[in-house]
């Protein structure tokens, strides 16, 4: 696991208290994430990483697993870079 998909494990932790999350775990599918646990990811991700989620960035599946989280963290963070 790299640092990014730590700190998101870290994170989501808070949330999945009796579950060892794996990074390519759907968490959607386990049943735990509600509207509220989602803008609360949203808000992480941008405050943790320095970078803007945007609109088109909402997609479910940029959100579903560890994997998937630390993967739109850094196709954002490459893109700031570039910018």
């Amino acid at each position: 696991m790299d640092p990014n998909q730590t700190r998101i494990k870290e994170f989501l932790s808070r949330f999945f208290k009796s579950h060892d999350l794996k990074p390519e775990e759907d968490i959607f599918a386990l049943g735990f994430v509600n509207s509220l646990l989602a803008m609360q990811l949203v808000a992480f991700v941008e405050k943790e990483f320095g970078i803007k989620v945007e609109d088109a960035d909402l997609d479910l599946d940029n959100f579903r697993s560890i994997q998937a989280i630390s993967s739109l963290v850094a196709r954002k963070s490459g893109a700031a870079a570039q910018a």
